[in-house]
């Protein structure tokens, strides 16, 4: 764009609506329109109802733009995403969480909740796999006074979540979630996790986004992408008081594989899988059974 109108807010967004949509961004309106708020630094709903904007804006807006084209995520170019009532800091190096994921954290506020109701104590929650710390820390700020572990192995998502964690009172650690918080065995009442669950040979299926910028620690997670999930059934089930609850979340075509790791380990009730708000199968929970028995619990209905 050149001449008189190069500033027109209304023309900005035009182009670079067209320009993502031609690259098949998935929501090309709205990114436009973030860049745009993010170049003038200002809220999207202010910079809406200007008429133009500085020169200045606009070759930051363009540069911004053409990123986003490549399929860079857009919370990388704005530095932050939105979770739950949180903003998070992210960038290259750490998972971006997602929407589907605010459900998953919400369970675990909520049984969070109901063990100091039942018991008058402040619960004690563990988050597997924190990533940028979004599970963790909606906890610690929705449950104040909430006991929270945390751990992360990849090296540079952990800069991440230590930037996103400080001053929580979460005690982040780094490490191997298979070998962490033995000193916690039989204490935890709440672990929830978003673990890694894409299956190898889906490589190609995943979006540019998630793909080429979230790290591979994050995504992959053995031929049949329930490995991590493994890990997870194990590590809870040494974590957890009898009865305590574990959360964590699957792919779509998981919706009976992942419940079933728990089911069939024999030493969990009320295994049961949850949709999230667009009708898809998003997180399973279980809880630990008080009386372990021999045979595999059923998957609830």
């Amino acid at each position: 764009m050149s001449g008189p109108d190069r500033g027109s807010v209304r023309l900005l967004l035009q182009a670079a609506t067209a320009r993502l949509a031609a690259a098949q961004v998935a929501s090309p309106e709205s990114d436009a329109a973030a860049l745009l708020a993010h170049a003038a630094g200002e809220p999207r709903s202010r910079v809406l109802l200007r008429e133009d904007v500085a020169p200045d804006v606009v070759e930051t807006f363009e540069a911004l733009v053409a990123r986003r084209a490549t399929r860079e995520p857009l919370q990388h170019l704005v530095g932050s995403a939105g979770f739950r009532y949180l903003e998070l800091a992210v960038g290259p190096g750490v998972f971006v969480p997602r929407p589907e994921t605010e459900l998953l954290a919400g369970w675990a506020v909520e049984q969070a909740l109901a063990v100091r109701a039942a018991t008058g104590r402040d619960p004690v929650v563990v988050d597997l796999c924190t990533g940028s710390g979004a599970v963790a820390l909606s906890v610690a700020t929705e449950v104040p006074g909430s006991r929270v572990h945390a751990v992360e192995l990849d090296e540079q998502a952990l800069v991440w979540a230590e930037r996103n964690l400080a001053g929580s009172g979460v005690d982040l650690r780094a490490g191997d979630m298979a070998t962490s918080f033995t000193d916690l065995d039989g204490t935890v009442d709440v672990v929830v996790s978003n673990p890694p669950y894409i299956p190898l040979e889906a490589f190609e299926s995943v979006t540019p986004e998630v793909r080429d910028h979230d790290p591979a620690l994050a995504l992959w997670s053995g031929d049949d992408g329930l490995d991590a999930m493994r890990v997870v059934e194990q590590v809870a089930a040494r974590l957890l008081v009898p009865g305590g609850g574990v959360g964590a979340e699957h792919a779509e075509v998981q919706a009976h594989d992942a419940p079933a790791v728990f089911a069939t380990a024999g030493r969990w009730s009320d295994v049961r899988d949850h949709e999230d708000l667009a009708g898809r199968a998003r997180f399973l929970t279980a809880r630990r059974a008080t009386n372990p028995g021999p045979r595999p619990a059923r998957l609830a209905d």
